[in-house]
């Protein structure tokens, strides 16, 4: 039975319980909601914890020592997020066909294979033996998962454990520690783009990988532009490798849970504000979904204080703030996925080649558990190179295996110690000792605190391989390309710490650094856009940052255009003559009100599919277009009249540049006449650009419109600062990703932070906080994250106690 069925008749026996007896499904409903008042009885308490609940949702938690903090926060977080909770250990861990039935058997064996319940497993175990960095992250750890188990024992089961047929099952260190492998995973680009490139290096040849931008760039992204060289491989891992970036890549969809994807964060020094404290902005850009990314949290003991926001069964804040700290983060965005095709023995098809020699690969079986059906026992093999990913797909035993080095299984990755100290880093030499012990996924941490000091590090662990080798190729296993010579030391990490220039500023771009780091850099136009604008010489304060945290310009697409304008202005009749010119004016801003955008946007998905999808097919062309390389390579391809991509290889004769502008053109605009209206007076962004957010039920209707939150019309766009970015695609669009939060800290009054968060704090319908910011972010508001103590009472709407 398939995950649309088994959603089918949740809706059916919902919508039946509703009809009726309306005010019987009423009552079971309000049951499951939060409670926020009274008193409640919580196991292992040592003393009574006091919460404040905030006209937001938000917890206010005092407790008089860390144990109870935490145990109290992880039932909080439960009541308002056990679903999120549950799905997202059941795919980080490959357990969603025992619920979902069995199309989520292809995203179990694609994450089994990935070593993520592996890994967990083993480090779950040394938690337990006691081999541990920092006691105080584990031992928070356990309070927490305790306070979730206590609420889920306890409670009522969430309606959708009902409408799913969920069974309760306690939540273990081995399900926290696959939730990192998840967030390491979903910043991975290379399963995407690596097979991508190279099917076109090797199929295709070097004049069609000539528009890719692949080079380190000296100096990093915003300082200067360098070219590139490559060598070549044998191709026989295509089919493979095509079908795990297919699956990987429906696997978070299929789940409704977000994905990490890019962001801005940035830091000005006291010499550089109003306020004369350093300023913090950030917004992490996450694929959106209801519930949201992140919950909210404020935390209090005698000894600590922090209010942050946390990710399901984390009980470390990935980002927070106080009254002397805080920061904000980003994806680093570099490389630390290779995959390797392995040099099969052919005496013995268990040996590749590795160190020198023939060496057996080890394998180990799992069971996987389907609704409705036989468990399925599947095979997962692995070399010295790490696991072979074939192993996702059935059948592909036959063909030369692929293996997987990750940074992710191959560091020790004290993730949740480097948060537990990142919580309480109030000093440079605090925040950089807890930056260095993120090794994956990398991360960039931008940090201020009151005393006037600002900082940033690029925090991961990078591997050191062989001189020439270029990660954005499958690596040959018959050579010694694939090894890695160690891991450089953290210290020489791109980094920098209160910079003469007054500011930091990052954003997913190619960063400067005393080495190259390979990586899947997002374009640096949004970076360079926000860079130009915080070395003007105002004054920084939480007012004009609120505008530069919501920017719509990019000098992108006026780059893209600049070369075609000839091209367009011959391809469109004389009525046209005025929508050219339109392109021409603009400035690259995606304002609501802008046609602009509309004909770029539809323009840049003609082109692309008239150049790239006859070459790479329907598949692959897909693949790509859900990687940053296409961003990269479009300004380098409509610079380039003679690149073979202008050529259609479906048709006999040869089309040039000009031949492509023009069918890409009339294509555009025909899609918009037939979809938007022939008037293009009707053809604005705010119609055709909105935000869903979507539920995993809400995929199936009528269940769509009580989980699903929108649609709202948002401005902004793919990599503006305000990035409420689309996919590639037709007309209308709809916003995948963008800003999770909006958070600005003056460290002059930093118990004034303003915040948003894109939905609500509640994960659970239709409580009044399920969906009560959803507005604010589409329109660009804030509201404040209440800390000191006349704020939260003076907004409390509930007061809950819990007693030993």
């Amino acid at each position: 039975m398939t995950l649309r069925t088994w959603l089918r008749r949740g809706a059916v026996s919902l919508a039946v319980v509703l009809v009726l007896g309306a005010g019987g499904a009423a009552w079971h409903v309000h049951g499951k909601l939060p409670v926020r008042s009274g008193e409640i009885q919580l196991q292992g308490l040592t003393a009574p914890v006091q919460v404040q609940y905030d006209n937001w949702g938000v917890p206010h938690i005092e407790a008089r020592n860390e144990d109870d903090l935490y145990r109290a926060l992880g039932y909080l977080h439960a009541q308002d997020r056990l679903f999120q909770m549950e799905m997202l250990r059941r795919l980080s861990r490959g357990e969603l066909a025992e619920v979902l039935g069995p199309k989520l058997v292809e995203t179990d064996r694609l994450f089994r294979t990935l070593g993520i319940r592996e890994r967990a497993d083993r480090a779950a175990a040394q938690v337990t033996a006691g081999a541990l960095a920092q006691p105080g992250a584990m031992r928070a750890l356990k309070a927490y998962l305790e306070g979730v188990n206590h609420y889920q024992a306890t409670r009522p089961a969430p309606l959708e454990f009902e409408v799913l047929g969920i069974p309760k099952r306690p939540f273990t260190v081995a399900d926290t520690m696959s939730v990192a492998g998840y967030l390491a995973y979903s910043f991975a680009a290379a399963f995407r783009t690596e097979p991508a490139l190279t099917a076109i290096r090797d199929q295709l040849g070097p004049d069609y990988l000539r528009i890719f931008d692949l080079d380190w760039k000296t100096g990093g992204a915003l300082r200067a532009e360098h070219p590139v060289a490559h060598a070549g491989q044998d191709p026989s891992w295509m089919s493979t490798m095509t079908q795990l970036a297919a699956v990987s890549d429906r696997a978070a969809t299929l789940a409704g849970l977000p994905q990490f994807e890019g962001s801005n964060a940035w830091v000005v020094a006291g010499s550089r504000t109003a306020s004369g404290k350093p300023l913090l902005a950030g917004d992490p850009h996450i694929a959106y979904s209801a519930p949201a990314v992140w919950w909210e949290a404020h935390l209090k003991t005698p000894q600590f204080e922090l209010y942050g926001h946390h990710l399901a069964l984390t009980p470390m804040a990935l980002l927070g703030h106080n009254q002397h700290f805080g920061w904000s983060l980003t994806m680093f965005q570099n490389d630390d996925v290779d995959f390797v095709a392995e040099k099969v023995n052919p005496a013995n098809a268990n040996e590749v080649w590795a160190g020198g020699r023939w060496v057996a690969m080890s394998s180990r079986q799992e069971v996987i558990k389907v609704k409705g059906q036989p468990d399925q026992v599947i095979t997962l093999r692995r070399s010295p190179h790490g696991p072979i990913v074939n192993d996702a797909i059935p059948g592909d035993k036959g063909t030369r295996p692929i293996a997987m080095w990750w940074a992710f299984l191959e560091t020790d990755n004290p993730v949740l110690d480097a948060f537990y100290l990142m919580d309480r880093a109030d000093t440079l030499e605090k925040a950089r000792a807890a930056a260095s012990l993120i090794h994956a996924p990398g991360l960039n941490i931008v940090w201020a605190n009151t005393a006037g000091d600002i900082g940033w590090w690029a925090a991961a662990r990078l591997p050191i391989r062989p001189d020439g080798v270029n990660p954005s190729f499958i690596l040959d296993g018959g050579t010694g390309e694939a090894d890695k010579l160690g891991f450089y030391p953290f210290e020489d990490n791109p980094h920098e710490e209160n910079p003469s220039r007054g500011y930091i500023v990052s954003a997913n771009f190619q960063p400067d650094g005393v080495r190259p780091v390979p990586g899947y850099y997002n374009l640096e136009e949004r970076g360079r856009r926000l860079d130009g604008l915080l070395n003007q010489g105002k004054r920084w304060d939480l007012v004009n940052s609120q505008a530069l945290q919501q920017d719509v310009q990019t000098d992108y697409g006026p780059k893209v255009l600049r070369p075609l304008v000839p091209l367009l202005r011959a391809a469109a009749s004389g009525e046209e003559q005025p929508l050219v010119e339109a392109l021409v004016r603009w400035n690259g801003s995606y304002r609501s009100d802008g046609l602009a955008p509309v004909l770029f946007v539809q323009l840049v998905n003609e082109l692309l599919k008239a150049t790239l999808k006859d070459e790479l097919g329907e598949v692959q062309f897909e693949n790509l277009r859900r990687t940053r390389a296409l961003d990269h390579a479009l300004p380098r391809l409509v610079e380039d009249a003679s690149s073979p991509w202008w050529d259609n290889r479906a048709t006999p004769q040869r089309e040039t540049q000009a031949d492509i502008v023009r069918q890409a053109w009339k294509a555009a605009l025909a899609h918009l006449r037939q979809t938007l209206g022939p008037e293009s007076e009707s053809w604005r962004w705010g119609q055709v650009h909105t935000l869903t957010h979507e539920h995993p039920l809400g995929k199936q209707k009528p269940l769509d419109r009580l989980f699903n939150v929108g649609p709202l019309q948002v401005p902004g766009g793919h990599e503006v600062p305000n990035n409420f970015a689309q996919r590639g695609g037709d007309a209308p669009w709809s916003v995948v990703y963008g800003p999770s939060t909006r958070r600005l800290i003056d460290f002059a009054r930093p118990l004034e932070a303003l915040g948003v968060n894109p939905v609500g704090q509640s994960g659970v319908w239709p409580d009044a906080h399920y969906a009560d910011q959803a507005e604010l972010l589409a329109l660009g508001q804030y509201r404040r994250e209440w800390m000191s103590p006349a704020d939260v009472q003076a907004h409390a709407e509930g007061r809950l106690v819990f007693k030993p």
